[in-house]
């Protein structure tokens, strides 16, 4: 549906710029949403009949194509209704009142500028032009994320994204810097904003269990993407390139070179195109890492507790029991400083187990109570006091990494009877063809639309620019660069409204991770 720009009669101000128009969009969505809730009277008839439905959104704001404001101001949505039906037959009376009363009266509601909470509208807007700002000036002040003063970083639960909030014995600390990294950037809407830059390097946050460390490095995961006011993390910014990193025990991995981790396997397979249908641990984490690389990552996110043991450190004492010849994993202690000084990437690394990564971080944050702390001095004080005295496994650089070349044979949407078969079951598995792809260590992954548009990405990638000579990240910068130049809607041959816009680390993540996936 669409309503011209005369009788929407948004303001060319909330619209002009890419931030301006994503934040509009994302504010009409919710909206829309909101009205169906107020004025559909749905449960008519039988099974969907009487549905009226909107792509739903979360914390995040995502582009969509649910909602589109075109540069001359039209506003079109799109979403879905049920027919009110018994049986085979449609109710028409019923149809009548959804088509002539109820769409209407939820256009006019969520569509009509003069009919919403200006200040609302302009607040939401604001918000993610600043967000999108923020991130964009982070390399230039020499960040990898930032995290403002007073940001609330804690969820309400593991299923429910929404922030924390206190009573029956739940306290909020309100994020704070620590004075030593504390840096104020300019906004164009709310000014200067003040809070806690991590600088490019290796960055450790350390502490106790349960005192907010995995919590500190989930806000700056999410922050690629930009929130909703309200949601307590409109300040937490990350730059784009950020993956975050684990071990998954059992994936399929095709032909990546894994050999700045990994060497001298028994019985002499090859590690620089390893290849396994059932990947262990630290060969995985191994593989997850040089994959980030090769699709261009600047900042690499690690949690120790979702990590390989044997991948992240071996000790001095195990040093001596197993001699290096008969150890084919360089540990990644010994691999990071030579991936921030080689290639320029950064790490974030929780470790809350090995005080030998002190040797090699730029700076150490302790987590006390939810509260951050810079405790770098601390740090190498206690380096002083106890040397580790292990020896550096890691060579004098980082290693090769290897573009790989997919085969477009390898992503047969066909099944059955229908030429193309691609559907999105929830936020972490993908059905392409007979295929089913599995998303779930993709902890970046916000939205099932987001997986919807993966799967469609996939299909364009391979229809389009597969050829057998662009390596992966060549094929993945063609399609974002369609979709930066036409919208989602380039990814489908007829317009839908259950599409979020991906990262390319996450369409590569779920090319990576099918069990068809041949690499020539």
């Amino acid at each position: 549906m669409v309503v011209p720009a005369r009788e929407a009669g948004f303001p060319a101000a909330l619209y002009t710029s890419s931030s301006r128009r994503i934040g509009l969009q994302d504010y009409l969505t919710r909206a829309f949403a909101v009205a169906i809730r107020q004025v559909a009277k749905g449960d008519r008839g039988m099974g969907k009949s009487g549905l009226i439905q909107i792509d739903g959104c979360g914390q995040e704001v995502l582009e969509r194509t649910a909602m589109r404001i075109d540069a001359a101001g039209n506003v079109e949505a799109r979403f879905v209704m049920g027919l009110p039906a018994r049986g085979r037959t449609i109710l028409g009376q019923q149809a009548e009142a959804m088509f002539f009363e109820e769409v209407p009266a939820i256009v006019s509601r969520a569509l009509c500028y003069r009919n919403l909470p200006r200040q609302s509208v302009q607040q939401h807007v604001e918000a993610v032009e600043d967000q999108d700002h923020l991130r964009a000036h982070l390399r230039e002040r020499g960040l990898v994320a930032f995290l403002g003063n007073g940001a609330i970083l804690p969820r309400r639960s593991g299923v429910d994204d929404r922030p924390l909030v206190g009573g029956r014995g739940t306290v909020v600390v309100p994020f704070h810097s620590p004075p030593s990294l504390a840096v104020t950037l300019n906004v164009p809407n709310a000014g200067p904003i003040t809070g806690m830059g991590i600088p490019e390097g290796i960055t450790l946050i350390v502490g106790g269990g349960f005192h907010g460390k995995s919590t500190l490095l989930r806000a700056i995961e999410r922050g690629v993407y930009n929130h909703i006011p309200g949601d307590g993390r409109e300040w937490v910014v990350t730059i784009p390139e950020a993956v975050k990193i684990r071990a998954e025990d059992g994936r399929r991995i095709e032909k990546v070179n894994i050999s700045p981790f990994i060497q001298s396997l028994p019985f002499g397979k090859d590690t620089t195109s390893f290849s396994t249908d059932n990947a262990s641990g630290s060969t995985s984490q191994a593989a997850n890492i040089m994959e980030a690389l090769e699709m261009g990552s600047r900042l690499l996110l690690i949690d120790e507790d979702t990590s390989a043991t044997n991948f992240m450190i071996r000790d001095r004492r195990m040093q001596r029991l197993v001699q290096k010849e008969k150890e084919p994993i360089t540990p990644f202690l010994d691999k990071v400083k030579q991936i921030y000084q080689d290639l320029g990437v950064s790490t974030i690394l929780v470790m809350g187990g090995s005080g030998d990564y002190f040797d090699v971080a730029d700076y150490v944050l302790m987590m006390d109570s939810y509260e951050a702390r810079d405790v770098t001095e601390q740090a190498r004080a206690v380096m002083a006091e106890f040397p580790s005295q292990r020896q550096p496994e890691g060579g004098a650089h980082f290693g090769e990494i290897s573009p790989r070349v997919p085969a477009a044979e390898s992503f047969d949407s066909r099944r059955g009877r229908r030429e193309v078969k691609i559907d999105a079951k929830g936020l972490h598995t993908i059905v392409y063809g007979t295929t089913t792809i599995d998303l779930s260590y993709l902890e970046q992954l916000v939205d099932p639309s987001q997986t919807r548009a993966i799967g469609a990405s996939i299909y364009y990638a391979c229809t389009r620019y597969m050829d057998g000579k662009r390596s992966l990240p060549e094929i993945l910068r063609q399609v974002m660069a369609d979709i930066d130049q036409a919208g989602l809607d380039v990814l489908t041959p007829i317009k839908v409204g259950n599409l979020a816009r991906p990262r390319p680390f996450e369409i590569a993540g779920a090319i990576n991770r099918m069990r068809t996936l041949r690499i020539r």
